[in-house]
């Protein structure tokens, strides 16, 4: 019997709910920020939609919902899943994911790559510390972390195919606590994203020795905490596919908008090492209103988006079982 799987993402972030809006969090400190309240709403409407739907016309297979945690981690919930047998057995995996930048009422579509890997990398140096007006006798650790911080993204862009798309951008550094002493350790940390999957496999190496050579002529030690993230979601041509069918059939003429691949990083790409399968993006900004980007604590959806997914994805998940059955 087919099996079509539809998965949602559940996890939130820990950054502050601003909006003044009912739905706000409830959890200080803690909001969906990346619209997984959004996914989980319309996996749950389609599910309840396909159920209506199965009570006058019997399914053809089955749609299985999947309600993933542990997205925003690396390497991602989805490994989890995955090990507890979620795809058996499916023959194709279904999602979307809030696209700020697109008009509610729309859905994005590409073909191929649509995201990028994504890793996580730190790096810690260490020396002896010392007086702030003798660095020449001890290592001058916070001068030697400033150099890495500016020179190993930019070592990076001249070592790769530019077409990779190789961006390596920190998001923290710590070292020191007074002015007058040069601290004992101190480290940074960022996210390494790439379009290429060929470079993704080289990149942690190329990390390594670039740091490496960076720090040598300070003398500091070198401790590399690099985690591999999630390659490059590929949305399968054939789930495309049934996605434009299905758009075509439940939305509005128009809504069904090209897109180009992001340097987002998305775990769905690890079940579509397993099962063909696509990701959707769900149009979620007000005709004309304001674009309220992801990971923000400001992030906000019109709500009409939820009906939009729920029609597309049900749609979607009806013509995948068409298929499955047809090529049985």
């Amino acid at each position: 019997v087919p099996m079509v799987m539809v998965r949602a993402d559940i996890d939130a972030l820990p950054l502050l709910d601003v909006k003044e809006v009912p739905y706000r969090s409830t959890v200080p400190g803690v909001c969906h920020a990346c619209g997984h309240d959004v996914h989980t709403a319309v996996v749950l409407g389609t599910g309840l939609a396909l159920a209506e739907f199965a009570r006058v016309s019997p399914l053809t297979g089955t749609v299985r919902l999947v309600f993933q945690p542990a997205e925003e981690t690396m390497p991602g919930g989805a490994l989890d899943v995955i090990d507890a047998g979620v795809l058996k057995p499916v023959s194709a995996a279904m999602t979307v994911h809030c696209d700020p930048s697109l008009d509610v009422g729309s859905i994005g579509l590409r073909v191929g790559p649509v995201t990028s890997a994504a890793d996580s990398v730190r790096i810690t140096l260490g020396g002896p510390g010392g007086h702030t007006s003798r660095p020449q006798n001890t290592v001058d650790l916070i001068y030697a972390l400033s150099r890495l911080a500016v020179e190993l993204p930019a070592a990076l862009s001249r070592l790769v195919d530019p077409r990779s798309s190789l961006s390596l951008v920190w998001g923290h550094i710590e070292a020191g606590t007074v002015a007058n002493a040069i601290p004992r350790a101190g480290s940074i940390a960022g996210t390494v994203r790439t379009l290429s999957r060929d470079t993704w496999e080289d990149v942690p190496t190329l990390v390594r020795r670039l740091a490496e050579q960076i720090v040598a002529p300070y003398g500091a030690s070198l401790a590399l905490d690099y985690r591999r993230g999630v390659p490059p979601v590929v949305n399968s041509a054939e789930i495309i596919e049934v996605f434009r069918t299905a758009l075509q059939r439940v939305l509005a003429p128009g809504a069904e908008i090209p897109i180009m691949q992001s340097l987002g990083g998305e775990d769905f790409a690890w079940y579509l090492d397993h099962v063909p399968g696509a990701l959707a993006r769900l149009g979620t900004r007000s005709p004309g209103g304001h674009t309220y980007d992801l990971h923000q604590g400001t992030f906000d959806v019109d709500e009409a988006a939820i009906g939009t997914g729920v029609r597309f994805l049900a749609a979607s998940a009806l013509r995948g079982l068409e298929r499955a059955s047809a090529s049985c």
